[in-house]
């Protein structure tokens, strides 16, 4: 355990994505798209068959929280994608 989190204190953090995104990346970031898209409507879909009002709020919130990281993912995406255009 210790040596796991000296492990992770070690790691280096970008202070910046890489300007080239490689096509294992590109993979990647369309799981994470998918991933994302996915828990958003089957934590919406959920939260519709929920009579629990405290589970539901918590579902719409979860979905709300993967909206939020799909749309950020787009957003980088559409930003490189129009710094390479340049």
């Amino acid at each position: 355990m210790q040596q796991q989190q000296q492990s992770q204190q070690g790691q280096n953090v970008m202070p910046q994505p890489p300007e080239v995104v490689t096509s294992k990346d590109h993979l990647y970031i369309c799981d994470m798209l998918s991933w994302n898209l996915m828990a958003m409507k089957k934590a919406h879909q959920t939260s519709q068959q929920c009579s629990n009002q405290d589970i539901k709020d918590a579902l719409d919130q979860a979905g709300r929280m993967h909206y939020m990281h799909y749309q950020k993912l787009l957003t980088h995406l559409q930003g490189q994608n129009s710094q390479m255009q340049q």
